[in-house]
């Protein structure tokens, strides 16, 4: 099959080569051994979390903007979000300010952490009018509910002594009324599209404490008073919204700020890679494509739990379209994606070697794979 058209849409390597710069490699890679008339078309790609931003700046000629926020226990920090005015759209990432990776092991505590820095991300999107959000929900050090977000933007939760909470997952179970008269005016003007990697629902054993609190520093002791201060949390919300959002897949997304946009948001959860799909209109893209290169740091057999890779090969094969994957790694049972419409893998390490050695040769790992991949392709095999 003559190939005339190739998409390469995949997501970053973390810690080694963003989206764009790995599609930008293959295509040299390829122009080097295929012909010249190929069309390349790169789509930067992200399932919702670490690297959202960066897979949709391109898209919607947006900006980098840092400004002055809190982090998961309060102390001023400097994050980052994306803004494009000409579009009036933020893409905003959760872990920028609530993220795990501000933290050092010693300081993970669900019972402490808050994601107020979220809200205040979002309340200078407000201050710069724009009209759609995109809010990524992953990587979050965060068990609060969203209720630190919310406190940012102006709804106080009060205790049965009439004072102001300082919205943590310890303070869950505090609140006694919830006051959103001084709620951001603003928010009601606003569409959010969040992105959302994950269906585990608020409360229980698949729910946002148990799953993923001990990750973010949970005990075992711990989760039962977190789940407990969640359920109260949500009963609260319920009782002043109306909406019982508990059992809502994705509800119990980023500790619980998946619940929050469904509360007192006019919105719904969106699989992350979906909402990538959708603003890079990705499917218009790769309609009339022969080869689709999609790939990310490590493919295993949780690949086929929502991420990039299968997204992209699952809506390539709507127009049955080939697709081949190049990944950092290999893990257990990646050979589960071929029953995801993926139809080849390639790791880009040559030899066993540190995982600093693989970062820092990931470029030459990578154009490497991509030639060989391409003297593949251009191969007249016969049968």
């Amino acid at each position: 099959m003559p190939i005339n058209k190739v998409i390469i849409a995949s997501d970053s390597f973390k810690e080694s080569m963003t989206a764009q710069h790995i599609g930008q490699t293959i295509q040299k890679a390829f122009q080097q051994v295929l012909p010249n008339d190929i069309q390349y078309d790169i789509i930067p790609m992200a399932d919702g979390g670490e690297g959202t931003t960066e897979a949709l700046i391109d898209a919607l000629d947006a900006q980098n903007y840092t400004v002055a926020v809190h982090d998961p226990l309060m102390r001023p920090i400097k994050a980052s979000y994306a803004r494009s005015d000409s579009h009036q759209t933020a893409i905003i990432e959760m872990a920028e300010a609530s993220g795990l990776q501000l933290l050092h092991d010693n300081d993970k505590n669900p019972l402490h952490t808050t994601s107020f820095g979220t809200g205040e991300l979002i309340k200078d999107a407000l201050d710069h009018d724009v009209k759609t959000i995109i809010l990524g929900l992953g990587g979050s050090a965060t068990n609060d509910g969203g209720s630190g977000m919310l406190s940012a933007l102006g709804i106080k939760f009060i205790d049965h002594n009439g004072h102001q909470l300082q919205m943590n997952g310890s303070a869950l179970e505090q609140i006694d009324t919830i006051d959103v008269s001084h709620v951001d005016q603003r928010l009601q003007h606003v569409t959010f599209k969040v992105a959302c990697d994950v269906n585990n629902p608020l409360l229980g054993p698949n729910g946002a404490t148990a799953i993923y609190g001990p990750q973010k520093g949970a005990s075992q002791k711990m989760i039962p008073k977190l789940d407990t201060a969640m359920r109260h949390y949500h009963d609260k919300i319920a009782s002043y919204t109306g909406k019982v959002v508990k059992d809502i897949p994705g509800a119990g997304a980023a500790g619980g700020m998946g619940a929050a946009t469904l509360a007192f948001f006019n919105t719904t959860l969106q699989k992350g890679i979906d909402v990538v799909f959708d603003i890079t209109n990705f499917y218009d893209r790769i309609n009339n494509a022969d080869l689709v290169i999609t790939g990310e740091g490590r493919i295993d057999h949780q690949t086929i739990y929502g991420k990039t890779p299968v997204g992209v090969a699952q809506a390539a094969k709507q127009f049955n379209i080939p697709v081949i994957a190049i990944c950092g790694s290999l893990g257990d049972g990646y050979q589960s994606v071929y029953e995801h419409g993926i139809d080849s893998v390639f790791s880009i390490i040559p030899a066993p070697c540190e995982l600093s050695k693989a970062i820092s040769h990931s470029e030459q790992y990578l154009y490497d794979t991509a030639t060989n991949i391409a003297r593949l392709l251009n191969t007249k095999i016969k049968f």
